[in-house]
């Protein structure tokens, strides 16, 4: 949940997360590591001090010579065109960042389903996806209150992607972090405690005591030109004036300029009910209904008891089928907040509490079950009290094992807010979450790294949150909080952690035959193998990589064809570039003939001698290899420089032969 009672950079701290960042995103999700294919064990990840090469590969040396970044540069040489078996692998359906509200998660070898709050949902990134892992099928569905259960075994996802410079970030938790944990009090529920002690270990130094009831205004609608407002009994509207209209069953439609019965009314005007709820749409609500022009847009505030508000409010944050321990808790931090927000609210304003995550999710009659008002009823105007006055009890999905102090998020301290530790957060589904792929060049613009993003250094608080982000770029640091990069990016919550891949694209070709090294950067992902694409076997492991203390490693390849290669850790495939490998092209000039031998023999290869002039090559005569790779092409030879062109296919780029002079 949100708090729109705090000062900017709280809200900014807290995150509605990132609509806006979902293009940063890259990649695919899949289940199960990716087909690599060997003779020898050759994992995507290792512990290997050398190289594990597949049956495709022949290790020509390995930590050959030190290089120009002192970093121990592998040599291999990767025979692409060996044939070679395959194996599969099952991909997903889903992308790099999916949320949705009930997920189904592996731990070890049995899976833990539950429901995150409304409030954790806001990111923008809500959908419905089914993943694959392994012959196991989970459905991920928007329900936002509904859970289960179930058991499965299934291999990890893997994420790719196909940048060449890729941020890999995993975490823990979902939302703000402070206050108390929905998954956390969940598990407490399931450990015998009571709400009162949930309360306790989340706020310490506070007690419960009980309020008088007030009724709360709650905004639904904004913005919006016209409502369909609905009643199944007779029902009044009265406006700022005084005058009162009786309305028969049935649905209203009212605009901005409040005509209703050829009456043009003055606002706002409160719509009461009968025998039955007046409704919004298709969601019905207690109380009375309010709306206020601007005279071009509508405020739709629903006024209504604050017991009754909890009955909508609870139900929406919390699955309803969670023990009634973790609902009395909920309860009660929730009528603490908006009693709390009562003592803040601007009185300009026509409402008290937003209906959504800016303040906490509201359902209105949707959302109340049985279990639901039981808990509510069971907890009848307790609030929690700090030094006497009601405390705005923050709460937030999950946090990952230990919640954040105020003081760490907002930069104020709030003594019950303090960190605490949160064990049971482990049932959450985001108990731990990632890795997630976003494309460095895409993040460094979002982020204004000057010159291009070199690196995220993440500074981390007491609670293991991120407190700030050193953004390294070409030509300078600049700094953001982790809460900021959190609203940023679109991450779930800001414990997080920062893996960097990187591979960067030799700068020539590399002619048949020969030999090129690719750099590169593997940090804070574990251990990593370089991966090369074969055609018509899909990716094989190369070799085993050992970075340099600050991730930096280097590995000489000799490509027989042109190749893709990649980073591979336990969970991700990323930082993909392509070496073009062309062919080696011979040639000499004599009397009108242009003579000369293609390798790898190719026959049938095309050959176009080109004739230079100025920063253009012009063809001027074609021709094509015999079965041995050799060619003969007549030609007028005027005077001036030529080369010999050769498109040999058969995953070969086009190459050409080094620049002949022709004297006439």
């Amino acid at each position: 949940m949100l708090r729109r009672a705090l000062a900017s950079v709280l809200l900014v701290a807290l995150g509605l997360g990132g609509v806006a960042s979902a293009n940063l995103v890259t990649g695919d999700s899949s289940s199960g590591p990716a087909p690599v294919v060997t003779t020898t064990p050759c994992p995507p990840v290792g512990g290997t001090t050398t190289p594990v090469v597949p049956v495709s590969t022949t290790l020509a040396t390995t930590t050959a010579r030190p290089t120009t970044t002192g970093v121990a540069t592998t040599t291999v040489t990767t025979l692409i065109a060996s044939p070679l078996t395959t194996g599969t692998a099952t991909t997903a359906a889903t992308t790099g960042l999916t949320t949705a509200s009930t997920v189904t998660t592996t731990t070890g070898t049995t899976t833990t389903a539950g429901t995150t709050t409304a409030h954790a949902t806001a990111t923008g990134f809500m959908s419905t996806a089914t993943t694959t892992t392994g012959a196991t099928t989970s459905t991920i569905t928007t329900n936002p209150c509904t859970t289960s259960a179930v058991t499965t075994t299934a291999a990890p996802t893997t994420v790719t992607s196909q940048a060449p410079s890729v941020i890999v970030v995993t975490g823990h938790g979902w939302g703000h972090g402070m206050g108390m944990s929905q998954w956390g009090a969940d598990g407490y529920a399931h450990h015998g405690w009571n709400a009162a002690r949930i309360i306790a270990h989340y706020y310490p130094g506070t007690t419960v005591a009980i309020q008088p009831s007030s009724a709360v205004r709650v905004l639904l609608l904004a913005g919006v030109r016209r409502v369909a407002l609905r009643s199944d009994s007779p029902w009044r509207v009265t406006d700022g004036a005084g005058a009162a209209v009786d309305l028969p069953p049935g649905e209203l439609s009212v605009a901005a300029d409040l005509s209703l019965a050829g009456k043009t009314l003055v606002s706002p005007l409160t719509f009461t009910p009968g025998q039955t709820p007046v409704a919004v749409g298709r969601r019905s609500y207690h109380g009375s209904l309010q709306l206020v022009s601007n005279g071009s847009t509508l405020q739709v505030v629903n006024r209504i008891d604050l017991e009754s508000y909890l009955d909508g409010v609870v139900g929406a944050e919390m699955p309803s089928s969670w023990p009634a321990a973790a609902l009395e808790a909920q309860a009660v931090a929730a009528r603490s907040y908006a009693l709390a927000e009562l003592q803040t609210v601007v009185t300009a304003r026509a409402f008290d509490l937003y209906g959504d995550t800016r303040s906490q999710a509201y359902g209105g009659m949707a959302s109340e079950v049985p279990s639901v008002t039981a808990a509510v009823a069971a907890t009848a105007g307790q609030v929690v009290l700090y030094k006497g006055k009601v405390a705005t009890t923050y709460f937030s999905s999950s946090s990952g094992g230990r919640t954040v102090s105020a003081l760490e998020a907002t930069g104020r301290a709030v003594p019950y807010l303090a960190s605490v530790d949160d064990p049971y957060d482990t049932l959450s589904p985001y108990h731990d979450w990632g890795p997630v792929l976003f494309d460095a060049a895409k993040v460094g613009t979002v982020l204004r790294a000057t010159g291009g993003l070199l690196d995220l250094q993440t500074t981390v608080g007491p609670s293991e949150h991120v407190e700030t982000v050193s953004v390294v770029g070409v030509d300078g640091t600049t700094s953001v909080t982790g809460a900021t990069l959190r609203q940023d990016l679109g991450l779930r919550s800001t414990r997080f952690q920062i893996g960097w891949l990187t591979l960067t694209r030799p700068a020539d070709p590399v002619i048949y035959g020969g030999s090129v090294r690719i750099d590169g950067i593997a940090r804070g992902v574990g251990p990593v193998a370089l991966e090369a694409e074969v055609p018509g076997a899909g990716w094989q492991g190369v070799a085993s990589l050992l970075p340099d203390a600050s991730g930096v490693f280097s590995i000489v390849v000799s490509p027989h064809l042109t190749t893709r290669y990649r980073l591979a850790t336990a969970t991700v495939r990323a930082a993909m570039v392509t070496v073009p490998v062309v062919p080696l092209v011979d040639a000499t000039l004599a009397a009108g003939l242009v003579r000369g031998t293609v390798r790898p023999v190719v026959a049938g290869a095309s050959v176009q001698v080109q004739r230079q002039n100025g920063n253009v090559w012009t063809t001027v005569a074609t021709g094509s290899t015999d079965p041995a790779g050799s060619f003969t092409v007549a030609a007028q030879l005027d005077h001036g420089a030529y080369r010999v062109r050769c498109a040999a296919g058969h995953g070969l780029s086009p190459g050409v032969s080094a620049p002949l002079l022709a004297v006439s």
